[in-house]
């Protein structure tokens, strides 16, 4: 009898990756939940949350009009949004519907395979980008699968195989959706610039070439124990900016600066969810902050989310804008240099590290 692996071209099926993400999916096709699921009581969900109606919905809408308006109103609400939340909504935001349409379709489809299907093009050490079912957050397993590819011609990570995006997931429509969202990603990073009394392209240079900028497809099965699991523990985003899609199912919750409680984001048709992450909390010098957030799971309904993770070229050295560091104001951060930052994370996937948490 072969020992070669049937889902792949591994030659030996008793060290290939791809095993375990079929256990993964089976386990989350409705076996009984594993014990690596369960959250410690303290992180766990309450059977409700309030709804977050303070986050704010901004309308982007001003950005493309042709009278000339003044944009630093919009500016600073986007920067009073990123100090009071780290989080806000924006609308009319210039992605085409039909665009978040087709890439929310190619998605479903994906996420429609068998698991075998899907565990044939698992992510490895090797191949950084693609499939996984067993992602842990702060050491408990989430309740989710994921599918990581790289949008952006920018982009210094290889991109997913042509074979595979031809065979089971749309290659134009994801491209498209990854263009339109980083274009819409370079305006808020403008605004964001402008909040802070910066020219509005001060941040562009980081972003211009090599950027390790990525999309992750998420899909949150129908959880038998939510009381018990998340479909992604609390924590804090690494990068610059995160533009998230999420459907209509809901279960973003993120942790109110104001109180420290959690609060659920309402999903608003053809809307984007933004948040701030650690490399503009340093960049800003802690004027604006990222912000703890996680996902909720529930018995009935699967949810299907797509975030893009806007991040810098590897070589970037982070540290608190010139601009912004004043004599009673100094730096808060020591430079470090992302790139090693993000290598050290993404390694982190697939050996234990000297350190807990990256």
């Amino acid at each position: 009898m072969s020992d070669k692996c049937g889902n792949c071209d591994c030659a030996d099926k008793s060290q290939c990756v791809h095993l375990e993400e079929v256990a993964a999916g089976e386990v989350m096709g409705g076996l009984p939940m594993d014990q690596a699921f369960v959250q410690a009581p303290e992180h766990r969900a309450k059977p409700s949350v309030a709804e977050a109606d303070g986050i704010p919905v901004i309308d982007l809408s001003p950005l493309f009009a042709a009278d000339g308006v003044d944009v630093d109103a919009l500016a600073a609400e986007v920067g009073r949004a990123s100090q009071d939340w780290g989080f806000f909504v924006v609308v009319r935001h210039g992605v085409p519907e039909e665009v978040v349409a087709r890439a929310a379709e190619a998605q479903r489809a994906f996420f429609a395979l068998p698991p075998a299907r899907r565990a044939a093009v698992a992510r490895s050490e090797a191949a950084q980008m693609g499939y996984y079912a067993s992602d842990h957050t702060q050491n408990v397993r989430d309740w989710k699968e994921a599918f990581d590819l790289v949008p952006t011609r920018h982009s210094l990570l290889p991109p997913p195989s042509a074979v595979f995006l031809t065979k089971f997931l749309s290659r134009e429509a994801m491209e498209e959706y990854g263009e339109a969202v980083e274009e819409l990603a370079f305006k808020l990073l403008e605004l964001i610039a402008r909040s802070l009394g910066l020219r509005p392209d001060r941040l562009h240079g980081f972003f211009e070439d090599h950027q390790t900028t990525f999309i992750r497809l998420n899909h949150y099965p129908p959880c038998p124990s939510p009381d018990l699991a998340l479909g992604l523990g609390h924590h804090k985003d690494a990068g610059a900016l995160t533009v998230l899609y999420q459907d209509a199912v809901g279960g973003l919750d993120v942790r109110r600066r104001c109180d420290g409680e959690w609060v659920r984001v309402r999903p608003i048709p053809q809307s984007f969810i933004i948040n701030i992450g650690d490399i503009i909390q340093v960049w800003s010098n802690d004027r604006y902050e990222s912000v703890e957030h996680r996902v909720v799971v529930n018995v009935e309904k699967e949810r299907f989310s797509i975030p893009f993770f806007f991040y810098p070229a590897s070589y970037t050295m982070v540290e608190p804008l010139e601009e912004v560091v004043r004599e009673e104001s100094p730096a808060r951060y020591n430079p470090y240099s992302w790139g090693e930052f993000f290598s050290a994370r993404k390694n982190g996937n697939f050996k234990k590290l000297d350190v807990d948490y990256v």
